[in-house]
Formats: structure tokens, C-alpha cells, sequence
């Protein structure tokens, strides 16, 4: 069972409508190599209609889901 506070962060991310097609390059590069993201990403996205906002709940939601994931996987090993 998961700490209440995992469990509100994976409804939270849960709850963040589906991505736009246009941020799917973007947010795999989130999801599997974040430290690579650069500003010219997030002016594409603007350039492609997503507004800061949508960028800043797709961004978070990946980053916790992937996160999640990783936390996931970790336990399994430690059982």
C-alpha cells in the first residue's frame, strides 16, 4: 500500500488531460532524459499553440508518472 501522499500524486498526475500530439517528443524526452531539455523545447511547443500552462501540468504529470514508475520498479527489487 502507498503512502496517502504517493496516492495524491498519482491521482494528480492521473487527472491532467492527455498531451497534445505536438508535446509527445517532448515529454518522452522528459520521461527518459530531462537533464537534456532545453528552452528551445519549451519555445517549440509555444510556436506549436501550448501555452505555459499546458506545458507546465504535461511537463509535472510525466516527470511524477515517471517517477512513480521508477519507485514502482525499485520496490519490486527490494521484496
Amino acid at each position: 500500500m502507498d503512502h496517502p501522499g504517493l496516492d495524491q500524486l498519482r491521482s494528480n498526475a492521473a487527472s491532467v488531460p492527455p498531451a497534445p500530439a505536438a508535446a509527445a517528443t517532448y515529454l518522452d524526452k522528459v520521461r527518459t532524459r530531462a537533464y537534456t531539455v532545453t528552452d528551445r523545447d519549451v519555445e517549440a511547443l509555444k510556436e506549436a499553440g501550448l501555452s505555459e500552462d499546458e506545458i507546465f501540468e504535461q511537463t509535472v504529470a510525466v516527470a511524477i508518472g515517471e517517477g512513480l514508475r521508477r519507485l514502482d520498479i525499485a520496490r519490486q527489487v527490494v521484496r
